[in-house]
């Protein structure tokens, strides 16, 4: 398990059954496990998202597919405790979005 502090400072644990959900899902984050920890540690943008999740936002100029922007969904359940819900790459993030935090 991997733990990462958010901008928030809450502790972010990347489970394994997490990172197998997001390689099931998304086979191109195989080997991209320090581009997420990157992205939670220095994101551009967090949004966010529709349930209380936030998403760290970061573009990275060489991917497995091109010039993305990368996408670390998770949860802060409390001051102390937190997770990855998800990962993913994307042209751009939604501008529809709040932004709850910008660089």
């Amino acid at each position: 398990m991997i733990i990462i502090r958010s901008k928030n400072n809450v502790p972010i644990r990347l489970s394994e059954e997490r990172w197998e959900h997001i390689t099931t899902r998304h086979p191109e984050m195989e080997m991209q496990k320090d581009l997420i920890t990157n992205t939670l540690l220095n994101p551009e943008v967090i949004l966010k998202g529709d349930f209380g999740e936030l998403m760290a936002c970061k573009s990275f100029p060489k991917t497995p597919l091109t010039q993305k922007f990368l996408i670390v969904v998770y949860k802060e359940v409390s001051k102390d405790d937190g997770f990855v819900l998800t990962a993913y790459f994307t042209n751009k993030y939604s501008e529809r979005r709040e932004v709850i935090w910008k660089q």
